[in-house]
């Protein structure tokens, strides 16, 4: 019980917030296609739950793909961008570059080489994502304590070793802090993807469904669409949450390193 004490002033507003946003709708008699009421947009989602589920585990999966696609090239980046100040100061202005860069405007051009599809949607949310998960490992792996790179030096050690025994360890808390951050945000890419690249797809991701609806005014099925899509990504950061928190449980046990 005491674990879930820490969940019920959440669940309390949460509760609170949609008893006040039904009282409102029906006070203040608010057009269902401007703001539906809690148990429309539930009743909805219920009866459409055919298509809410498939479209839900369809976004997921392009989430999931670039989610670990954002680990690897962050990490291998960030490998990379350790080895010589240079090479640093060479390639992170891109880096940063490209997160800068709206998304939305990136979106078209990747789904005109790729094609509209998976690989389209994976390549968004990827590039949504892999900023985090670069920054903090690059921070980790260039922080590291002068003193522990002499002693290194001193027993001979090779630029290899030193990468991986010594400044790769060290990175792991960072990536791991930039793995939940690129998690929120690698459904967010996913939606965005399918936004341009969804259409024509055989099982269409909740991006499509919420463009759909819009467009024909369901404005029940978009709320539940809105939905759906922030508890995928409330699924994706506790799930790297757990993890992390496994990690680095594992790392601070005598002899895992």
């Amino acid at each position: 019980m005491r674990r879930l004490l820490p969940l019920l002033p959440p669940f309390a507003f949460l509760v609170l917030f949609l008893v006040a946003w039904q009282v409102a709708v029906r006070l203040l008699q608010v057009p269902a296609f401007l703001v539906p009421s809690p148990i429309s947009v539930f009743a909805e989602a219920w009866n459409s739950r055919a298509d809410l589920v498939p479209a839900s585990l369809t976004t997921l999966a392009g989430a999931l793909a670039g989610f670990a696609a954002a680990l690897v090239g962050g990490t291998l980046g960030a490998l990379l961008f350790s080895q010589a100040r240079w090479i640093r100061s060479s390639l992170y202005p891109y880096a940063i570059f490209l997160q800068t860069v709206p998304i939305v405007a990136i979106a078209p051009l990747v789904v005109i080489w790729c094609g509209p599809g998976f690989a389209s949607i994976v390549l968004v949310s990827f590039v949504l994502s892999v900023f985090p998960v670069l920054s903090n490992g690059v921070e980790g792996m260039t922080r590291v304590d002068p003193q522990l790179l002499e002693l290194f030096s001193l027993h001979n050690a090779s630029p290899r070793q030193i990468l991986l025994h010594l400044r790769l360890p060290h990175s792991v808390p960072y990536l791991v802090a930039g793995a939940k951050v690129a998690s929120g945000l690698t459904v967010i890419g996913a939606i965005v993807g399918e936004f341009f690249a969804g259409y024509g797809t055989r099982h269409p991701g909740l991006g499509y469904l919420i463009l759909q609806s819009a467009g024909q005014l369901r404005t029940e099925l978009l709320f539940a669409s809105v939905a759906a899509s922030t508890l995928l990504g409330l699924f994706m950061f506790l799930v790297t949450g757990l993890a992390a928190k496994w990690t680095l449980s594992r790392l601070d046990e005598p002899g895992s390193a």
